[in-house]
């Protein structure tokens, strides 16, 4: 097979088409790859280290606001649409797969006007602008969650779930929770507020740290690397706590993951991916930071299926941050339940149903 590739900005764009690419070369280690992402995105760095050839593009997206920028998106649109023709022209793939991201709304439209077979991933239950563009051209469209169906024309969609969940359900974790000076015998909850942490969470943390050091639970509490040292200039007076580790970032979360007991997090469509994965339970606090309030949607999928606890960020404070804690942590029969719920709603194959995917279209 010959794939090519698009999706970026950000890593639940980047990290589903990894996930397929490992799938593809696992089973079919001639395969031939080509990934096309954007100057300024994160895969402009990781794809390359990876050995994945790449292509990179200068795009941009849509200002919401009347705005003279939006005539130089146009132009560059127009501008990758024209260099992505000829990447098409002359890698000759069997398949386009894009995963997100204005550069994937360049080159998908680009493969589909040469009536090359594409499809397109949705990770987020609220469909993004590119995707929704897309609709209308491509061949077939996988979703992530039953909630984003109805925005697609019918007959193009197909649950495949996030290929990002099989890598992390492949893993075979040696971690020991001695690694951050806890103990592997204790029930221990992460706190993380993504990569780069969350401000407002950080905080609250902070406040509630005097009152979880006298828990019978442990607590990893990841500050994000840039506001480690402005969290540990705070938490002097509880340094000395043997059930919390405050940690900046973890780079090895998919090896961490399977030795928690639970997870307080945001609600990105990778993170449920993974957690769904492995049947981690878990308290989302949705960014409210994202376009169409994505998260908290994502993360009411979750809570309806009673796989998860959620936590409005307007209504975040030391008290209902415990209080949920408290809840999850100390009732080991309700914890179960929760991780039995997140479970079922894994796609623990989604990269392998995604790529069974690919291989239909191309063959259509």
């Amino acid at each position: 097979m010959r794939l090519m590739v698009s999706g970026g900005g950000t890593g639940g764009h980047i990290y589903p088409a990894l996930a397929v690419i490992n799938e593809l070369k696992r089973q079919d280690p001639n395969a031939e790859v080509l990934y096309v992402g954007s100057h300024r995105g994160i895969e402009s760095t990781i794809v390359p280290d990876l050995g994945i050839p790449f292509e990179a593009m200068t795009i941009q997206g849509f200002k919401r606001s009347l705005s003279l920028e939006n005539f130089k998106t146009i132009y560059l649109f127009l501008k990758s649409v024209h260099r992505a023709k000829r990447l098409v022209r002359n890698f000759k793939p069997d398949v386009v797969l894009g995963t997100g991201g204005y550069v994937s709304g360049a080159v998908l439209y680009a493969a589909a006007k040469q009536h090359i077979p594409t499809v397109i991933h949705e990770q987020n239950s609220v469909v993004g602008m590119t995707n929704k563009f897309l609709s209308r051209y491509v061949d077939k469209i996988a979703i992530n969650f039953e909630d984003a169906r109805s925005q697609f024309p019918a007959d193009k969609v197909v649950m495949t779930g996030n290929p990002r969940a099989q890598e992390v359900a492949n893993i075979d974790s040696h971690f020991s929770l001695t690694t951050f000076n806890l103990k592997d015998d204790v029930p221990t909850i992460m706190v993380v507020g993504g990569s780069q942490g969350a401000l407002k969470l950080n905080k609250v943390m902070v406040e509630s740290l005097p009152e979880l050091a006298k828990k019978d639970y442990q607590v990893v509490f990841v500050t994000g690397p840039k506001r480690y040292d402005d969290v540990m200039k705070q938490v002097t007076q509880i340094s000395a706590a043997d059930n919390i580790s405050i940690q900046s970032y973890i780079s090895n979360m998919p090896e961490v993951l399977p030795k928690l007991a639970g997870v307080v997090g945001r609600s990105g469509a990778t993170t449920l991916a993974e957690l769904t994965a492995l049947g981690v339970p878990s308290i989302l606090i949705p960014s409210p930071y994202v376009t169409a309030d994505h998260q908290t949607k994502n993360a009411m999928s979750l809570v309806n299926a009673n796989a998860a606890l959620m936590i409005k960020e307007t209504d975040l404070s030391s008290k209902t941050l415990i209080s949920a804690m408290d809840e999850l942590m100390t009732d080991d029969s309700k914890r179960a339940a929760m991780a039995a719920a997140a479970k079922k709603l894994g796609k623990p194959q989604a990269a392998t149903e995604m790529l069974a995917l690919l291989k239909a279209v191309s063959q259509s």
